[in-house]
């Protein structure tokens, strides 16, 4: 199979089905941020630190090729299945995040990105991720997204902030409360 077809050449792409739209299409913007995200978590997953947490990670990249697939669809019926995203997919983030805030100090401020590279990517990972959800409701506000994609994706957020947290906990990353700067 060639790399290159050339059919993109004049800046239209098919969606699975068959029909072809903008690049730029709210759609194409979707999963192409899906997408990035995925590469995201990947990078994610490379860090040594990160190794405890390989199944989740695996587990949710995974579930971002099911929503990446159900966002390239052409809305309406379908001529072949593609997997979908359960509520159970989102009951497994929901017990990580019960799971790893369990060990965590309680905020008491919100906390600046960074102080790791592994924690700074899961912060990365978390930006990319709210603005795939915002995306996928401003697409689901003009077409037919199914419900638990955008409740994934919201609660993905989550897991990726509280992942953060238990990555700088576990290292012994002091986290950098925000002390916001008031004029009197």
């Amino acid at each position: 199979m060639k790399i290159y077809t050339k059919t993109g050449d004049a800046g239209k792409t098919s969606l699975l089905g068959g029909s072809r739209v903008a690049k730029y299409h709210l759609r194409i913007e979707a999963y192409g941020t899906v997408d990035e995200l995925n590469a995201h978590i990947g990078l994610l997953r490379s860090y040594k630190e990160c190794q405890v947490h390989e199944e989740i990670l695996l587990q949710v990249q995974d579930r971002l090729f099911t929503i990446g697939s159900e966002l390239a669809s052409e809305p309406g019926d379908r001529k072949f299945k593609i997997p979908q995203i359960q509520q159970d997919d989102i009951e497994v983030l929901e017990k990580q995040i019960d799971q790893m805030d369990a060990d965590l100090p309680p905020m008491r401020n919100f906390v600046l990105p960074g102080g790791s590279l592994a924690v700074s990517q899961a912060h990365v990972a978390r930006c990319v991720c709210r603005r795939a959800e915002r995306i996928v409701l401003h697409l689901k506000d003009e077409s037919d997204v199914k419900e638990p994609i955008p409740i994934y994706l919201n609660r993905l957020s989550d897991f990726l902030f509280i992942l953060s947290r238990k990555l700088a906990h576990t290292t012994g990353v002091v986290e950098s409360p925000w002390k916001p700067k008031i004029d009197e």
